[in-house]
């Protein structure tokens, strides 16, 4: 029997398979702008922020690989996707809710206030984790070949619509009359409720998607397969052999991924702390003043500008790809996100800051879509989850290097002024653009069916 082709979904279609990711980027929008505040309210020095933040990248370490298996391995009454996406969505939003009543959960138990943060902040990390990877595999499942960029650019969208929201929630509450100031060793209402909501928005964004979408029956994906043989279970141990045959041009992104990542998760852990004593001059000790609460608050709303520039740029990543081709403007774009971020130690006047976003949210759209859509051509169908598992390692590791050497650096380096660090992380995105363009080639990616042929020929 000839193979089948996967037939194209309306645009209607693809936001409700990718509904979800907007609860999910809500959450780590709030997890993004708020994280390190909460940390330095609970009493954390600004040295030690990126070690906290290292829980993040290590849950995602281990969990994204072992849920694409998983994934790959699930047929169920629910799907093989939609299991992951509630399983992690309802932890993930117990996690929003207990991480900033730290304090006062230690109230009712004896426990040390920041140990308690971090392991909330573990949970939150290891439940969205859960939930985001399949998101990823679910658009190489559902979508032809040739709808790859549209998906993960609409699911680009996605992301900074909820990024947005959670980013601004904190500032929108403070407008609204919700207090942004807190005891010493507590935090503020205005995140903690922002928290709540992204919560509530989280579970029902999940949900549209688990009953808007039919995933494929493991005979439909069959009849889409080269050999019309439906997915054959593998053995956990099997992991260990996918990551000796990923794909080369895998290789090369997770290069650019690497210096991409590691200029974000610095944008991520330090930005308040560089707001607080470049902008507001304030003492890189001072995590408790109204002062230092107002450059939290501008920092949530400085990351909610760049995913709410992000929006258009997605819009526009399919033509300007069409017309420069996809590297070209993965390149282009991350040479205007390290700008960005560059820009800040110059841009003084905090009313001007939203220049330096512009460039961020350009990079911002491309790296969320544009690796994914240059990668789906050379992932094999049985293989989608997994491998987009293992690429995660490309993101996640430079984000662990970071969070060990960054504190350190910030500290010793720089003496605690954060803002030199937020410069680095500028010239690491330029870094990621050189990279971009020389490394990877206009090439064609090796085929699925020669992955195929890889794999079977790789023995442990």
């Amino acid at each position: 029997m000839a193979k089948k082709i996967k037939p194209n979904l309306s645009i209607a279609q693809i936001i409700n398979m990718s509904m979800g990711f907007l609860g999910i980027q809500m959450a780590f929008g709030l997890q993004n702008g708020n994280a390190s505040r909460i940390l330095a309210n609970l009493g954390a020095d600004v040295h030690e922020l990126s070690w906290f933040w290292l829980v993040a990248p290590i849950t995602g370490l281990i969990v994204q690989p072992i849920i694409g298996h998983m994934g790959d391995n699930t047929w169920s009454p629910l799907g093989r996707r939609k299991p992951y996406f509630l399983i992690g969505a309802v932890l993930c939003a117990i996690g929003l809710v207990l991480l900033p009543n730290a304090a006062s959960v230690t109230q009712l138990i004896a426990a040390n206030v920041l140990l308690l943060a971090v392991i909330f902040l573990a949970m939150m990390d290891f439940s969205v984790n859960i939930a985001m990877e399949p998101f990823r595999a679910l658009v190489g499942d559902m979508l032809p070949k040739h709808q790859g960029t549209l998906g993960f650019s609409i699911q680009t969208i996605l992301i900074g619509v909820g990024a947005v929201i959670g980013s601004e929630m904190p500032n929108w509450l403070t407008k609204m009359g919700v207090s942004n100031v807190a005891p010493e060793g507590y935090v503020a209402d205005n995140v903690i409720y922002a928290f709540y909501i992204g919560a509530a928005v989280l579970i029902l964004s999940i949900l549209y998607t688990i009953f808007t979408t039919r995933e494929y029956s493991p005979q439909e994906f069959a009849d889409f397969s080269d050999d019309n043989k439906e997915p054959e279970h593998s053995k956990f141990m099997d992991i260990f052999k996918d990551f000796a045959t990923i794909p080369p041009l895998m290789k090369k992104l997770g290069v650019v991924q690497f210096f991409s990542w590691f200029a974000l998760f610095t944008m991520w852990v330090f930005t308040t702390s560089a707001l607080a004593t470049h902008h507001f001059g304030l003492a890189p000790d001072d995590t408790t003043s109204a002062e230092f609460n107002k450059a939290g608050d501008l920092t949530g709303h400085l990351f909610g500008l760049y995913n709410l520039f992000a929006i258009p740029f997605a819009f526009l990543l399919t033509p300007i790809a069409k017309a420069i081709g996809k590297k070209q403007t993965h390149a282009l774009a991350l040479f205007a996100g390290g700008l960005g971020l560059i820009s800040m130690f110059f841009i003084k006047d905090t009313g001007m800051l939203w220049i330096s976003m512009v460039g961020l949210g350009f990079a911002w759209a491309s790296i969320l879509a544009m690796p994914y859509a240059m990668l789906i051509d050379a992932i094999p169908q049985r293989k989608m989850g997994v491998y987009m598992g293992i690429f995660n390692f490309f993101i996640v590791i430079p984000q662990i290097i970071n969070g060990i050497f960054g504190g350190p650096i910030v500290k010793n380096l720089f003496g605690n002024m954060a803002i030199d660090y937020v410069v680095v992380g500028g010239v690491c995105m330029i870094v990621a653009a050189a990279v971009t363009m020389f490394l990877i080639k206009d090439e064609t990616p090796d085929s699925p069916k020669e992955i195929e042929e890889e794999i079977q020929q790789v023995h442990f």
